[in-house]
């Protein structure tokens, strides 16, 4: 069976190429992907566009009109544009991130996708690829934000930047696992932009981004605290305060505990988007 018959083939017999050649690797593949998705990002540029200006503009109408009449946390005296700052930048890494994975049902239409899942290469090389390039997409989305910073009184350090930068990879890439998981099974663009108003939008309302946990309703506050963007968003605040020598001031979750979370919850969804990839493999090759 030829190389180019196998890439115009069913999933059946994609199941049996597997079993036949060996596997090209996971790294080569998955890198080719990457790159594929990094440009055909930059080729588009009102997504860029899009994910970029879309959180300013709420950084600017939100944080400008509230300004400085509202101050959270009394030890560092923020104002509430400085203190929706991490928030927006969450939101960047949110949106872009999410966005990305919407070339998945593209991909899907234009027959790209099925040419991938014949070749012999493993699934996770398809998902690690697909998630490489949204993550690569959406931190560095937020490191032009983070050019902003200064300006809200925000200076960092090279060890902050730093620690910020790791934060922002790993959140990265939870979030496109996450739209990489949703994605997967659907056929329309319609439909993955109904369930992100219905499910994405409160998780970030609810990770911090434009009131603190310590504020909230208990019962809210509980849900803010088992919201797993609340300990990323926390640890980009805590990389911010420690670039401006607030060492003094660190509100919980700690920057220890919000890594780990991240981190865990970056393995976690990304294991689900690898499952939901082999799972409906495997029911289509049968």
């Amino acid at each position: 069976m030829s190389t180019a018959h196998l890439l115009t083939g069913t999933p059946r017999q994609a199941a049996v190429a597997d079993a036949r050649l060996p596997s090209s690797g996971l790294l080569r593949p998955a890198l080719s992907l990457c790159r594929r998705e990094l440009l055909r990002f930059l080729r588009q540029r009102h997504r860029i566009v899009g994910a970029l200006a879309t959180p300013i503009v709420f950084w600017l109408l939100i944080g400008g009109g509230v300004g400085n009449r509202v101050s959270f946390g009394p030890a560092h005296g923020e104002s509430y544009i400085q203190f929706f700052f991490p928030g927006t930048l969450v939101m960047i890494l949110l949106f872009t991130a999410i966005f990305s994975t919407i070339s998945i049902i593209e991909d899907r239409k234009e027959g790209f996708l099925q040419s991938v899942l014949v070749a012999p290469v493993p699934r996770a090389a398809v998902v690690l690829g697909k998630v490489l390039g949204g993550t690569l997409l959406a931190t560095g989305q937020g490191l032009l934000f983070l050019a902003f910073a200064p300006l809200v009184g925000f200076h960092f350090t090279p060890l902050s930047f730093a620690m910020a930068l790791v934060l922002m990879l790993i959140m990265s890439f939870a979030l496109t696992s996450l739209g990489f998981a949703i994605a997967w099974s659907m056929t329309s663009t319609q439909g993955f932009h109904a369930i992100m108003n219905l499910f994405l939008l409160p998780l970030w309302f609810l990770s911090g981004a434009m009131f603190p946990p310590e504020g909230a309703w208990a019962g809210l506050k509980w849900v803010m605290l088992a919201n797993p963007l609340t300990y990323g968003l926390a640890g980009l605040r805590h990389t911010m305060l420690l670039g401006n020598g607030q060492a003094t001031y660190l509100p919980p979750p700690g920057l220890a505990a919000s890594t780990i979370v991240s981190c865990a919850f970056a393995l976690v969804l990304f294991l689900i988007a690898s499952a939901v990839a082999r799972r409906d493999s495997a029911a289509d090759a049968h």
